[in-house]
């Protein structure tokens, strides 16, 4: 082969090349001079992206070329190799109803139903201010109590009077001699009728309010005066200057069933649970105790469930909690000044107080979770208390000496109170009382409001 076709074919090989190795030269300039996480429009074939892009209208521009079998053969083909990309990010079909676990209705109906309590009204001033000369201003005694029936008793000096709260009525129960008085503690059986009178010669007097009547004298039990009284049905418990306390039934002649002790000074607070299984006292040793009859019983006379000592003066003030059986408040004297809440069953002090002043009684509300304190020096005051959170709700002002006894009305809404001052005040604190609802019928039939079956 000559030069010329040589050199013919050598050119012709290269231009056959040419646009190969051309690509090539530029990939690799590309490789070179680019970022490779930056697509290179000379890489791509512009060609076959166009034929893509348009493909997909020929069947609606061209018909003539389309036909029916091509059309099924294109769709199975689509979905064999996934290619239908019409239902990428698309539902089939619309999305169901979510579907409400409860009715829209509901929650506007429970607020319907339940309307907002309206905020309860509190007078700052008493109702009502009787006179009360002769009251004995010491921290240590008991002398007010509020019965069952709805009547008022008072100690004043060597007297006890009953003020009837249904007529306003006033009359003289018995007037001590010097010799056994003054009256050193008042309080009423839960009947309602008869009361136990704590005397200053140790001894403790039953009377029928009814009869104006003595039924009988308990002697024996103390050998000083008899501060504080507390009833569980028929056992009446008396706690005296002598730090004892003396469980009483007063159905039998040999009256005393059981002594504790554990105070080594004047026992001034004595309250029983409302279960009637755990009694509490409080003495001018610092000392709160906690008794239980099944231990006491059981055991030794000496035996309290909780010694707890964290007052530092005297504990006079005692209230069991009406809608938490095992919680107790107790109140400290002047050196104290704290109220403190107590878990009965483990001894533990749930939470402490201290509100300024003088602590001398404690009474919860029935009806809502409050708590009344009254107290001394220097403001004289009623404090009422939220709990738990123990803000205070309000400040009852009025009284001019130290609020030493406080009383409850049988409906929990009036408290009186007596003072230093000899005073005694009603303070509507609590509210008005709310209506009974009744109680709905127990294991009632099947069909019991319907007239017959047919």
């Amino acid at each position: 082969m000559d030069a010329g076709s040589m050199n013919s074919s050598s050119n012709y090989k290269s231009n056959s090349r040419g646009p190969l190795q051309e690509q090539f030269i530029q990939r690799k300039s590309s490789r070179e001079n680019f970022d490779r996480f930056i697509p290179n429009r000379s890489a791509m074939d512009m060609g076959y992206a166009q034929s893509m892009l348009t493909e997909s209208r020929t069947g609606k521009e061209n018909p003539a070329i389309s036909s029916p079998s091509r059309e099924a053969y294109q769709r199975k083909l689509a979905e064999a190799l996934n290619m239908n990309r019409t239902r990428i990010l698309a539902f089939k079909n619309k999305p169901p109803a979510p579907v409400d676990l409860y009715p829209k209705d509901f929650f506007s109906s429970q607020t319907q139903d339940k309307p907002a309590k309206p905020r309860r009204h509190i007078p700052q001033t008493s109702e009502r201010t009787l006179d009360a000369p002769d009251l004995v201003d010491d921290y240590y005694l008991n002398l007010l109590d509020w019965g069952s029936a709805n009547v008022l008793a008072i100690a004043l000096a060597n007297t006890v009077y009953l003020w009837d709260a249904s007529t306003g009525s006033t009359s003289e129960l018995e007037t001590f001699d010097d010799e056994t008085g003054p009256v050193t503690s008042v309080s009423w059986a839960p009947d309602g009728r008869h009361i136990a009178i704590g005397l200053n010669n140790s001894e403790v007097q039953l009377w029928d309010s009814t009869a104006t009547k003595q039924l009988r004298t308990l002697r024996g039990c103390h050998s000083s005066r008899v501060g504080s009284l507390a009833w569980n049905n028929n056992i009446l418990s008396t706690g005296g200057m002598d730090g004892c306390i003396v469980n009483n039934d007063v159905r039998v002649r040999s009256h005393i069933v059981e002594t504790y002790r554990g105070h080594e000074q004047e026992v001034c607070g004595l309250k029983w649970s409302a279960s009637g299984q755990q009694l509490a006292s409080g003495g001018n040793d610092n000392l709160l105790h906690i008794w239980d009859r099944s231990v006491a019983s059981s055991q030794s006379s000496t035996q309290w469930l909780h010694r707890l000592e964290d007052h530092t003066a005297a504990v006079k003030a005692l209230a069991w909690c009406p809608f938490q059986s095992n919680l107790l408040a107790s109140g400290g004297g002047g050196g104290d000044r704290c109220i403190k809440f107590w878990n009965t069953h483990t001894g533990a002090c749930l939470n402490s107080v201290d509100t300024g002043s003088q602590v001398c009684s404690l009474l919860w509300n029935k009806n809502e979770r409050e708590l009344l304190s009254s107290h001394g020096f220097t403001q004289n005051q009623l404090t009422l208390w939220k709990y738990p959170s123990m803000v205070k709700m309000a400040e009852l002002t009025g009284h001019t000496s130290r609020v030493l006894y406080m009383a409850q009305s049988p409906d929990g809404c009036t408290v009186a109170s007596a003072a230093g001052d000899e005073t005694l005040r009603f303070w509507n604190v609590f509210g008005v009382p709310e209506v009974a609802k009744p109680a709905p019928k127990a294991h009632s039939e099947p069909f019991a409001h319907m007239n017959r079956i047919r």
